[in-house]
Formats: structure tokens, sequence, C-alpha cells
């Protein structure tokens, strides 16, 4: 409306405009105007003589006044901020611009991801891990607690950013009582060379079986930062930074009664009976990062498609700064009626099982570039050489009945074991890229002194791009050791206690990948040789779930397509995968998977850029893991096997300025094929549910 009045009022001056000069009296002598009349000066006209008898500054002042009064012209917008985060910091100064796309948006949740798809407990918040076989590429101390690690904010996950305005993002995804997540990202640069700002976000969900009344059977987390990033006015010298908190608190009820749940039905969900109703368990994480690293030499400055725009040196140095500290409790506060645990090595009621593990890192690191000048990146060797030093103290604690000063009986932490060490890792890469076509890089690191002496992960690859209509291929193997984690050789708590002796667990891998961009196609196919595997698993129906290793080598193939088409408005994006392994009861993955979306682009109501379509996920059967409580741990319980259907999602995603909003409804065929289903057994999943989900931008 403002817009249009805009004009109703510009219409106006310019219908007055043109009736005044049509009363002018014309000048034939003014060349300028053929046919106008001279006009004769009105000498009544003060305003002509007030600006003959303003001074200078007087004048200037009149200037600056009505300049204020003009409104600013300038529509801020996504453009006026570029950001980037630690990997695209790696071997050069790169920016990107803002992703205020709709692409994927609808997937907010960490769990449901098209192409790293999880299961968990039932519910946002609660214990997860890959439903595909995802293997870690890591090395050294690993204490082996990972289930709620996809709603951990890490330093790697932090963005940093050049804002020439005042920037914030805040996103909100309400499903009910069932699920409320928040984020905010809000930044800016106090001068050009500093930019500053935090991320706070909040997850809260009570799922669908909860006891409303029952605070420890919902799920709370929390994660703060603050960030910095500062960059010299001669663009050699970078800073980032960050200070990290964490707070997941999730429940561990291990499950209802009722495990005929779809069979038998309920009236009231949230009155369904919980085998540990007070019992959950609570990460808590902090730790400050600091990277620094400087530009010697030579520095070419390269602009790149999209606006974007890279800073390669020669010469760099780098030094990383890395300390953070993980307690992870578990909190027993109800009696073992109905036999969750296997057994009792402390008390049967009351648990109080924690493992603090303080990690401080330093990184050192050199890296040489050889290129010509100007050569824009084509044609060019790149070295670097680091080393880490990795120092590690932990300490485990148990709940215990002692004597206290009075000689009365009473329960209090008593610390079990601890210890502290360090590894020593050298890292090694190099790379050549011949023009635009290939490129070729080897990876090397490998732990040369400590406790996990041996450790190493070899990595190569090779691309070979063949222009838009060819698309690239890339090529890659690597192997890897890495030693047994800790909770897998020595574990002490109230519920499970493990003392064991394992050879590190081997990985090697080859992979072929086929990217098109013009005809919207990825294909990769990857081969796994795994030794030694490691995995938990318990006597045939039991819970007992303990450490097994397995010492034949275990063989399993991985091929994924992704393919998009497009006719007209319609679109259909597909990705598909397929794992075929001699271990099959073992990995406990399913053979296929599929994700799918149907959507179709339009404008609505002349100001909405909308999709709307319907997002569809299926896995075939596989035997499903068990869970257990007190161990953070999927395990080889149970051989049951859950009958599998599609899974649909029917949502409307849009774009209205700054704002992207989407209102689907989740779980939408449930009770056309099955009521209800399961990823892990006695864990009934998602029910169908209305979400809203909205994320503004500010830009000021």
């Amino acid at each position: 409306m403002p817009d249009k009045l805009k004009y109703i009022v510009l219409l106006l001056v310019c219908i007055w405009g043109q009736s005044a000069f049509a009363q002018a009296p014309t000048n034939p002598n003014y060349p300028n105007n053929p046919g106008q009349q001279q006009r004769k000066p009105n000498f009544n006209d003060t305003s002509s003589s007030a600006n003959k008898n303003q001074t200078a500054d007087q004048q200037l002042d009149s200037l600056r006044k009505k300049l204020d009064k003009k409104k600013d012209s300038v529509v801020f917008s996504s453009k006026f901020i570029r950001v980037t985060n630690e990997r695209l910091l790696k071997d050069s100064t790169q920016l990107l611009r803002l992703d205020t796309g709709l692409v994927n948006f609808e997937n907010y949740s960490p769990l449901n991801q098209p192409q790293s798809p999880k299961i968990f407990l039932g519910n946002t918040g609660t214990d997860e891990r890959s439903l595909l076989f995802e293997p870690s590429k890591t090395i050294g101390y690993d204490a082996g607690l990972h289930t709620l690690d996809a709603y951990l904010l890490n330093p790697q996950d932090i963005n940093y950013y050049r804002a020439r305005v005042p920037y914030t993002q805040a996103n909100f995804v309400v499903g009910g009582r069932t699920e409320q997540i928040l984020k905010i990202v809000h930044t800016q640069n106090i001068n050009p060379r500093l930019n500053v700002g935090f991320n706070l976000n909040f997850t809260g969900s009570q799922g669908f079986y909860s006891n409303n009344g029952i605070l420890q059977q919902n799920v709370s987390d929390v994660n703060a930062a603050g960030f910095a990033w500062y960059e010299s006015k001669n663009k050699r010298y970078n800073l980032i930074g960050n200070l990290i908190y964490n707070n997941l608190k999730t429940p561990e009820t291990g499950s209802i009664l009722n495990d005929s749940i779809y069979k038998t039905g309920s009236i009231d969900k949230t009155s369904e009976l919980v085998r540990l109703p007070n019992t959950y368990e609570n990460w808590k994480t902090g730790g400050i990062y600091l990277k620094q690293f400087y530009y010697i030499g030579r520095i070419d400055s390269v602009k790149k498609a999209g606006g974007n725009a890279s800073i390669l040196p020669t010469q760099r140095i780098a030094y990383t700064f890395n300390y953070d500290t993980r307690k992870f409790e578990f909190l027993q506060n109800d009696q073992d009626t109905y036999n969750v645990f296997p057994d009792y090595y402390f008390s049967s009621n009351y648990a109080r099982d924690s493992l603090t593990v303080k990690h401080l890192q330093n990184t050192f690191s050199y890296s040489f570039y050889l290129r010509p000048k100007g050569a824009k990146a084509k044609n060019e060797i790149k070295l670097d050489v680091g080393l880490t030093q990795d120092y590690f103290q932990y300490s485990q604690f148990v709940s215990d009945t002692t004597l206290n000063q009075y000689g009365n009986k009473v329960n209090l932490p008593q610390k079990v074991q601890s210890a502290s060490f360090q590894d020593i890792t050298l890292k090694g890469k190099a790379s050549y890229r011949f023009s635009d076509r290939v490129f070729l890089e080897g990876d090397v690191q490998q732990v040369a002194e400590g406790r996990d002496f041996g450790n190493f992960l070899y990595d190569a690859k090779v691309t070979l791009a063949g222009g838009k209509k060819a698309g690239k291929i890339i090529l890659e193997g690597y192997t890897q050791s890495t030693s047994p984690p800790m909770i897998y050789t020595d574990w002490i708590s109230d519920h499970f206690i493990f003392h064991n002796k394992f050879d590190n667990q081997k990985t090697n891998s080859l992979s072929f990948n086929y990217i098109n961009d013009d005809l919207k196609i990825d294909l990769k196919a990857e081969y796994f040789l795994i030794g030694d595997y490691l995995y938990f698993q318990a006597q045939p129906g039991g819970i007992d779930a303990t450490p097994t290793q397995v010492t034949s080598d275990i063989n399993l193939l991985k091929v994924s397509l992704g393919k998009s088409f497009s006719w007209r408005r319609w679109h259909f994006d597909d990705y598909v995968v397929y794992q075929k392994t001699d271990y099959q009861t073992t990995l406990r993955t399913p053979q296929v998977y599929n994700y799918a979306s149907l959507y179709y682009k339009t404008f609505l109501f002349k100001v909405l850029n909308a999709d709307i379509g319907v997002n569809v996920r299926y896995n075939t059967e596989y035997v499903a893991p068990s869970y257990a409580v007190g161990l953070g741990q999927f395990y080889n319980g149970a051989n049951v096997t859950f009958s599998s259907y599609p899974i649909a999602t029917v949502f409307l995603k849009a774009t209205l300025q700054h704002t992207n909003f989407f209102v689907m409804y989740d779980y939408a065929n449930q009770g056309l094929l099955s009521p209800g289903f399961y990823t892990v057994n006695r864990y009934p999943q998602m029910d169908h549910l209305l979400k809203f989900g909205v994320s503004w931008a500010f830009y000021n």
C-alpha cells in the first residue's frame, strides 16, 4: 500500500506540474524552449531574495536538512552479507553469499536429512544413530558416547560473517507440545575488519507418550555460542574464535510398557506408563576455540561466479588452540520394577553415573603454494605439514552408599577411575591442480607418540572434470586404523562394567563419484572392507549389551544415486541408496533406502514464491537394533523385524521478502497402510503431526 501511495502522489504532482507549465507564458528567445515566452521576474518571491542573502554555511545547513528529510532509498538485503566457515578458511579466504532459498527448508531436523537419515527413540532430542552405514573418519582417543551428537553445537559448526549491516536470523518450528525449536543467529561488524555475533538454540520436546506432569520425560536442549572473526587491513592475518556451551537433557524412559501399542491402541497416549518415568541423561559441554593464520609472500585475489571471492596465499602459517570439557551424566531416580537393566553393581534404584573428559589441543601448520602469478589457482601445487598435540584427562564417578561423619548411610559420588595422557599426531597434505580439469590430493594423519600410537588415516583423491556438460568424476580411497573407544575397553558404571582388550578397528574404502550439475545427477559407489569391527551385542533375547569384536573381515557395498527432474513448474527430486553386506545381522541396516520429493512451484497471491508438494521416505525391512539404557548405546539384542511402509509428509513452503515459512503435515499417511512404525526395538516412532516453521531475516 505505501508503494501504491507513492505512485499516486507522483502522478498528482505530474498533473499539477503540467497544468502549471501550461499557464506559463512562452519565451521565443529562450534557446532550450523554442516557442515559449519569457517569464517576467516575480519581485514578490521572497525565496530568491532569502537565498541571495544566505551565507554559504546557511545554504549548506538548508541542503543538509532537505537531505535528512529524504527517505533512504537503499533496501538492505542478503547481498550486504557474506558468510564463511572454518572449512572455507582452511586453504584460503573464501566468502559466500547467504543461502536464502527454500531448498530442503522443510527438513529442519538433523534426524530427517534426506541423505543422512537417523533412527531414534521416538521424538526430537532423544538418542539417535545413522540409519545407513556411515563410518567415522577420525583417529585417536574416543570416549564412545555419540548418541546425542546430532544436537551438539561444535566449533566447526560455527559460521563467520562479513556484515555491512547488522544481520539477525531467527528460526522457529512448532509442532504443538510435541516439538518446539528456536534458533537465533545475530552478527554485525564492529568495524570493517572485526565481526562478532552469537548463536542461541533451544529445543523442547515432550514426545507423544510423555506424562505432562513429569519434567524428566521432556527433552530440553540449549546451545549457545559467541564468535568473532578479525581480518587485518592488508588481508594477511586472520583470527577466528568462539566460545561454546551445550546443555542437553533427554529422557531415559526404557520406553512404554505397552509393546503392542499399534495393535491395542490408546485413548490418551500421554497416560501410557513408561518403565522409568523419572530417569534421564544430561550432557554438558563448554569450550574455547581460537584459530589464527598469517599469509606470507604474494597473495592473489580471485573472483568467482555468483559474486563470491577468494584470497589465495602463497605461504601460510597457522596455529589452533582448543580447550573443552565434556560431562556425560546418567541419573536414575526410579526403582527398576520392569527389569530395564541387566545388573546392579552399586544401587538398584538410584544411580549417578558420570564421565568428565577434559581436552586440550594445540595445532601448528605450515602451507606452501606454488602457482604462476595471476593464474587463478590453475596449475597449482600445494603442500601442508602440521603437528597436533592432544592432552586428555578423564574421570569417572558412580554413586555408592557410604557412611558419613555421623555414621549414617548416604549416597555420594565416588571416583572409580581416572587417567591423563597425550597424543602427538603428524599431519601432511599434498595436492596438485592442473588447470580446472585435474585435481590430485593426498592426506596423511599418523599418531606418532602417545596412548594411541600407531593410529593412522591415509586418504587419496583424484578429481577429473570435463566441463559442465560432461560433469566430473571423483575417485577416492582411504585406509584407517583407530583405537577402540573407551566405553568398549574400560568402563565402570552402576549397570555396566567392562574391562576388555581389543585390537584397533581397520577400515579400507574405495569410492567412485560422478557428478553432473547440468543433468542434475549424483552417482556414488563405495566399497568398504572392515577388519576387527566393534559393536555391542546381547545374549539371545537378553538385555546385557556387551562389547564384541568381529575377527573376520566384513565387506559392504554402498551405491547411492541422486537425480532431479523438472517439467515446467513440476519438480521431482529422488535419492536412493542400496547397501549389501555379508554381515547383515551384525550391521543391522536396511538394504534399500529412498527419499523422494515431488513439488509444484507457483506464485501465490502475487506475493509468495511457493513450493507445494509431498516428501516420501522409505526403507526396506531390517532386524531392528535395541537400546541400552544407562549405557547410551544401540546394540544387537532381540532379533525383531518390523514391517516397513512409506512415510509421507505434505508441505507448503514459501518466501515473502525476508521471510521463509512452511506448513507441513508430517506422517500424513498414518492409518492408510499402518497405524504406526518402529525403527528401534520397543520404541514407537512419531505420529502424524501438523507443524509450522518460519525463518525471519533482519538487515538493519
